[in-house]
């Protein structure tokens, strides 16, 4: 078995995540070094060893796990992504504007209902 690269996309969300796959990866026979990206959700496995073993390996910590595909076809789509990063950021722009009406509404109705208070009494 010669040395290669096996490269995983795996659904890693905090840095437990990424201590899991690690122990894994540390313990795991024919491996000479690793990286693995929390961003990216990208693990990059080189040793001897074979992929089927290395996705089994990982898969065991529970994490959603898959061979990545070819960076050639996953490079058009980044710009998909900035632009729903891009929509994303502009939906919790609206988010955080609208609470602020949603308080300065709030705040005028006890305003009201004080001066009903008041001119009922």
């Amino acid at each position: 078995m010669s040395s290669q690269t096996v490269v995983l996309k795996v659904g890693m969300s905090c840095q437990g995540c990424v201590g899991a796959v690690n122990r894994v990866l540390g313990k795991m026979e024919g491996v000479e070094s690793f990286d693995i990206n929390l961003k990216e959700q990208k693990v990059t496995v080189k040793g001897n060893v074979e992929p089927e073993a290395v996705l089994q390996t990982v898969a065991k910590t529970g994490k959603k796990t898959a061979f990545w595909e070819n960076e050639a076809p996953a490079l058009p789509t980044q710009p998909e992504n900035k632009l729903s990063e891009n929509a994303t950021a502009a939906a919790s722009t609206e988010v955080e504007i609208k609470p602020s009406e949603t308080s300065a509404i709030a705040s005028a109705e006890p305003e009201n209902k004080a001066s009903e208070t008041a001119t009922v009494a």
